[in-house]
């Protein structure tokens, strides 16, 4: 097949694409703006195969999108290219205004007009793949889990726009006909991961000796997903999966923000020994706005109908990853003397 993914320099993008490249024999086009997240390096892996091609663009750029479908004539559209951070979107919500809702807008209105001019037989084939979060869902009490069904009910704007999104890409279908999936996943963590994010954020403030933050008192629960496994999903999806169907994806890791915090100062205490344990580091800081207490997903739909199930536990997961950061210094190096250095995001006034 031929896949098309946008924001393919992303954390999930890339490790969807490096398992594109390594693991079939699938040509790849990664189309990626290559905004603060993007990282070319987390493409290195793969940057010399003769199935891999890159373009830097923009989502929002209907022309340079339209450019794209047409010269590397794409079976598949997997639609990663988000602003995904929601205390960055708590500090400027316009960003993902435009990039979640307008991008994604974009990206259907190119891809219908690409799908129409395809012959019968390959329009028959041809599937947009839209990849959202569980956070569209809103927050869970202590019991339940995310179902397919369960009614959208976002609380801060990356998740709205996000919910936006998703509703786009379900009228494209149900009003143009356009083939469309949808898969709605858990928390990501892995290699490769931006710094602003918990997991990674929490290593590296560790490495460097600073203090661990915490919202609140670490109660809020997240279901974690190795991103590996959630890359072997969305190639699963892309093949098997029903159109006009959605698809959630989690690892049935449900864990405390500080049960995640302890466990990651317990490896790296092992791993990189300290004077004293990186325990001591954390802190407890004021919760952000709008924090959503609890995710859970259930994701016995793609289990039953497709065969996923997720190859690292979350003890094997984080281990993993842990070592890579360990192990890959200049790759975060690089971002944390440049783009990010760790300041905390989503105050508000």
């Amino acid at each position: 097949m031929r896949i098309l993914i946008t924001g393919g320099a992303g954390f999930i993008g890339s490790a969807v694409a490096r398992r594109l490249v390594e693991k079939s024999e699938d040509h790849v086009l990664i189309f990626d703006k290559l905004t603060y997240a993007g990282n070319l390096e987390s493409l290195a892996p793969i940057a010399a195969s003769q199935r891999f091609a890159f373009r830097r663009a923009d989502i929002c750029d209907r022309a340079a999108v339209s450019r794209a479908l047409g010269e590397f004539q794409p079976d598949v559209v997997m639609h990663l290219a988000a602003e995904s951070h929601v205390d960055r979107s708590i500090d400027g919500p316009s960003a993902f205004i435009e990039t979640n809702l307008v991008g994604t807008f974009t990206m259907l209105d190119a891809a219908l007009e690409y799908w129409r001019g395809l012959p019968k037989d390959r329009a028959a084939g041809f599937r947009f793949q839209h990849i959202s979060t569980d956070e569209v869902f809103g927050t869970l009490g202590d019991e339940g889990l995310f179902r397919e069904d369960t009614p959208y009910a976002p609380n801060s704007p990356y998740s709205a726009s996000k919910a936006g999104s998703d509703h786009l890409v379900r009228a494209w279908r149900e009003t143009y006909g356009l083939p469309t999936l949808t898969t709605n996943c858990s928390n990501n963590y892995g290699p490769y991961h931006f710094p602003e994010k918990l997991i990674p954020l929490m290593i590296l403030n560790a490495l460097d000796g600073k203090p661990l933050p915490v919202y609140g008192r670490g109660e809020n629960v997240r279901d974690w997903l190795y991103v590996e496994d959630h890359a072997a999903a969305l190639m699963l999806v892309a093949r098997k999966g029903v159109v006009g169907q959605s698809y959630n994806v989690g690892g049935r890791n449900e864990k405390k923000n500080i049960e995640v915090v302890r466990t990651l100062c317990d490896i790296l205490d092992e791993l990189r020994p300290r004077a004293g344990s990186y325990r001591d580091l954390i802190a407890f800081v004021r919760d952000r706005p709008g924090h959503d207490m609890r995710y859970a997903i259930d994701c016995t739909k793609i289990e039953r109908e497709l065969g996923w199930a997720p190859a690292e536990t979350f003890e094997t997961g984080l281990r993993k990853t842990v070592q890579w950061y360990l192990d890959n210094e200049a790759w975060w190096q690089a971002i944390r003397t440049g783009k990010y250095r760790g300041e905390r995001l989503g105050r508000t006034a």
